[in-house]
């Protein structure tokens, strides 16, 4: 899969530079479910007077982007293909999203409708940029490094993002102006597009996509046919049964992790009372925590292999969401919290590698498109059903006991099929 006549100090450095947009990303979303959720929630949205508004903003909010995301990523993805330009693709998806934060960093937090269009078009980049990153780990890789490659760029995340947020956990406490709450929380969703920004340019800098052998086509054209592709990919699908059933049941178990990372910040901040310190706090234990998960996980993944370890992984899943609805301390969601970045970086760079492995070669930004669609085409219902269900109940418990079906259901699809792991 990756290019046979590559040097090795070539190849680290491609491999170095493609975990960096981990840690680009990771700062965002990191600090996505702690700062960003807080200042909707708490500033621009007072649950003291909107009460449970910014919640469902908040949770509708991750939804949009998610479906909009799930549309437009299969479609971007053949384009990526067509015209040999997932390094274009990603430098516009990580430059508009890091500029998008700024902007929601700038504007009046009166100004609730274009706050919450900023943070829509920040999320919707990040979900379109990682078809075109995740695209390159196979021409980078070939199947006996993918596993390592795959949970070294989500260790460098977890470590990226949580360096992120302890830079914001700082901001906030020793910079707390009580006179104006949401001034430091600002700060920090500014300094996310900064970061964001900055730690893509050694991505886009160093990556570069496969020579192609015909010429780049004109846009109409490119469109046209990739359209085309998109059908024709649909189509594949039914020659590939194995790499079929794994994307419906990515869909469904990574529609409950999506919902868990978005919506936790939700039920701290609701059920359990948790301050903007503390609550950063605690997604900062899971960051450092998920980075030795993550890796112990890829241990087991080489060791048992990749659907085993999948299989592992969602049943650690429903256990904990079983567990969450008995969470009334603070204490207790500080070790519930644990044991999810036990299993959260994990069950993502499996995930990861099992997608490389079964995608046919030389299409692989038009199948990552695909796997995004495949892990966003539902999640929106995730988030939506949270938001819905918070708006009409007023409680984050009940949202939870949902989730554990989508576990289910990609666990038994996730059992229906053995593929051979030293072939793929």
């Amino acid at each position: 899969m990756a290019p046979a006549a590559q040097p090795l100090p070539e190849q680290r450095r491609k491999v170095l530079a493609w975990c960096c947009y981990d840690v680009a990303n990771s700062g965002y979303t990191t600090l996505m479910i702690t700062v960003f959720a807080v200042y909707m929630q708490r500033i621009v949205f007072d649950s003291e007077t909107t009460g449970a508004t910014g919640a469902v903003v908040w949770a509708w909010s991750v939804a949009l982007s998610m479906l909009i995301g799930a549309i437009a990523s299969p479609l971007v993805g053949a384009i990526a293909d067509g015209r040999g330009a997932k390094r274009e693709g990603l430098a516009i998806t990580a430059l508009g999203g890091g500029i998008a934060c700024m902007i929601m960093a700038v504007l009046p937090a009166s100004q609730f409708i274009l706050v919450t269009v900023c943070f829509v078009v920040a999320n919707l980049c990040l979900e379109l940029s990682l078809t075109f990153y995740n695209g390159f780990l196979a021409e980078i890789s070939d199947d006996a490094e993918v596993n390592r490659i795959s949970t070294m760029g989500m260790a460098w995340g977890y470590f990226g993002g949580g360096l992120a947020l302890l830079l914001a956990l700082l901001a906030l406490a020793f910079f707390p102006n009580e006179s104006s709450p949401g001034s430091t929380l600002r700060v920090c969703v500014f300094g996310t597009g900064v970061w964001w920004i900055l730690f893509s340019i050694p991505t886009i800098w160093v990556l570069d996509d496969r020579p192609r052998a015909e010429p780049k086509t004109g846009l109409t054209k490119t469109v046209g046919s990739s359209l085309a592709d998109v059908w024709l990919t649909i189509k594949e699908l039914r020659h590939h049964r194995t790499l079929a059933i794994f994307l419906v049941a990515f869909l469904f178990y990574n529609d409950g992790v999506q919902t868990v990372i978005s919506q936790s910040s939700t039920f701290a901040i609701r059920e359990l009372n948790f301050s903007n310190q503390n609550l950063a706090a605690v997604v900062l234990l899971v960051q450092f925590v998920a980075t030795p998960g993550a890796m112990f996980i890829g241990w087991l993944s080489d060791q048992f292999g990749r659907q085993r370890t999948l299989q592992i992984c969602l049943v650690a899943w429903i256990v904990l969401l079983m567990l969450a609805w008995f969470v009334e301390t603070q204490f207790g969601y500080w070790l519930l919290s644990i044991g999810v970045a036990l299993v959260l970086g994990g069950t993502q760079s499996v995930s990861r590698a099992v997608m490389s492995s079964l995608t046919p070669e030389g299409k692989e930004a038009r199948y990552f498109g695909f796997f995004n669609f495949s892990g966003k085409a539902t999640s929106f219902m995730g988030t939506f059903y949270f938001g819905m269900i918070i708006g009409l109940t007023q409680n984050a418990r009940i949202a939870i006991v949902g989730l554990i079906l989508f576990f289910s259901i990609g666990l038994v699809l996730l059992s229906s099929v053995r593929w051979n792991e030293e072939s793929d």
